[in-house]
């Protein structure tokens, strides 16, 4: 089996090659010579080739696509001509001009996009039924503190790579949305700069979600955080149901990592993707609502 990893433009797919790289050959393209060399350094038997062109011709059986939000929608028309199943780190969209341009792509039933947290041990299985809920509320503790020091600062850019709101919101909405399903709309967002003042985003953020059955949610995003942990609350009638998502002592295991990339290699085997493309597509227009709700932050 072969697996091209096509740009290594966050930590995720350093993360995610550590798994395949037990069930395949692994190619690697990635412009960036000192993210590459990280990489290599790890995978020395990893095939490196000069652009994505050249590991698409490599005819992989999967591909794992990670480069900056504007190059999404064009890098993953490349991959589709090729039928390869594909994984799109998340986010896939940043902002409405990508999402307008994913949409006019034609995205298969192998290609999947979402946080890792949907695969996670405490999250994956769990199910609700809408009509037993009054409202739900995802956390999600992250802290963005890298980006205050200039690092990936395209991340950080809300008209590049959606900024706090967007690269951490997508987290919390991707849990509610896997819950509630895709029909559901944002009705209000906020952010602020609390601590992180040197970020081009925010670090904190709030977005309200209404879905059709009724049920009202809230994510919480709180970039300034001593430690990574995520959860979804249920608010019944009676009573309320916390899940608390963390790494424990296998973060690659606890926070949905492997379960990803077994889903992945799932599609590689010609099965189609567990998160259809309709949830994909809901939670990007939440993320890109509310970035344009929230526009940059003035510090607080």
């Amino acid at each position: 089996m072969r697996i091209a990893l096509a740009g290594l433009a966050t930590s995720h797919p350093y993360t995610d090659a550590r798994t395949l790289a037990r069930y395949a050959e692994l190619v690697v393209w990635e412009p960036d010579p000192e993210r590459l060399g990280r990489f290599t350094a790890e995978h020395p038997s990893a095939v490196v080739v000069p652009s994505l062109a050249e590991a698409l011709a490599t005819r992989p059986d999967g591909v794992v696509l990670t480069v900056p939000n504007p190059r999404v929608p064009d890098a993953l028309a490349a991959v589709l001509e090729t039928g390869a199943a594909c994984f799109v780190n998340k986010p896939a969209a940043a902002g409405r001009d990508q999402l307008d341009r994913l949409d006019r792509l034609p995205i298969h039933d192998r290609v999947m996009s979402t946080s890792v947290l949907r695969f996670a041990p405490a999250f994956a299985g769990l199910t609700v039924d809408p009509a037993d809920v009054l409202a739900v509320r995802a956390t999600v503790r992250h802290d963005v503190g890298l980006w205050a020091s200039g690092y990936n600062a395209w991340q950080d850019t809300p008209g590049e790579g959606g900024g706090t709101m967007v690269t951490m919101g997508v987290h919390g909405v991707e849990l509610l949305v896997a819950l509630l399903g895709p029909d559901v709309r944002l009705v209000g967002a906020a952010g602020a700069r609390r601590h992180y003042t040197t970020l081009r985003s925010e670090d904190t953020g709030v977005m309200a979600l209404r879905w059709s059955h009724g049920v009202t949610g809230t994510v919480e995003v709180l970039g300034v955080s001593e430690g990574e942990s995520y959860s979804v609350t249920l608010h019944r009638r009676d009573s309320s149901e916390t899940v608390v998502i963390e790494g424990g002592d296998d973060p690659i295991q606890g926070l949905g990592y492997e379960g990803t990339i077994a889903a992945f290699l799932d599609m590689v085997k010609g099965a189609p993707s567990p998160v259809p493309w309709a949830q994909t597509r809901a939670i990007l227009d939440v993320l890109v609502s509310a970035r344009e709700a929230a526009p940059p932050a003035a510090d607080a």
